[in-house]
């Protein structure tokens, strides 16, 4: 993927934590729902990222229930959803996994949307991160919540080279959707 003047592209990881999961008695952790509040805050995490202009190419998702309930929601959100990879490595998974399936992504790949869960997801931001701005940095710091979007931007050869430090930290944002007024 080269940009204009034969040098390398601009790639962006984004990295959305799983909406709020419900915790059902009896139900083993992989297949836990979306609690009603996920359910608001997934299509709300699709919006907020076709409105930033962040709609990936390519999306990897955990076979999590709550991390794919995650990803309907938001993918149903846009015109045109791109193809999207559940993957079981996913799941539980720390950052030397993380980035394991991360590097496996094709390389013509320029926005590469990843849907898992915590403490990984968090850990892998702050660890990609070289550089951002240092309140938002704090932010991930202090707490990567469900729904959390964060977006990294990177220039590299291909998928394989992203590596820690390597990353610039855009943004990160909380989408969370509204409640129906009673009444």
């Amino acid at each position: 993927m080269t940009g204009p003047g034969g040098g390398t592209a601009p790639r962006r990881l984004v990295v959305l934590r799983h909406a709020k999961s419900a915790w059902p008695d009896g139900v083993p952790d992989h297949e836990r729902p979306l609690a009603p509040r996920g359910l608001r805050d997934a299509p709300a995490a699709g919006r907020a990222l076709a409105a930033a202009g962040q709609v990936p190419d390519l999306a990897l998702c955990s076979t999590a229930a709550r991390a794919r309930g995650t990803w309907e929601l938001a993918a149903a959100e846009w015109d045109s959803p791109p193809p999207v990879r559940f993957d079981p490595r996913l799941y539980g998974a720390g950052v030397p996994g993380l980035l394991e399936v991360v590097h496996e992504a094709p390389p013509e790949v320029g926005t590469l949307l990843l849907v898992g869960h915590n403490p990984g997801l968090g850990e892998l931001v702050l660890g990609l991160a070289g550089d951002g701005p240092d309140d938002i940095l704090d932010e991930v710091r202090l707490k990567f919540p469900t729904s959390a979007i964060a977006v990294l931007d990177w220039h590299g050869p291909g998928w394989r080279a992203l590596a820690a430090g390597t990353a610039l930290l855009t943004s990160m944002t909380v989408p969370r959707g509204r409640k129906p007024r009673e009444g």
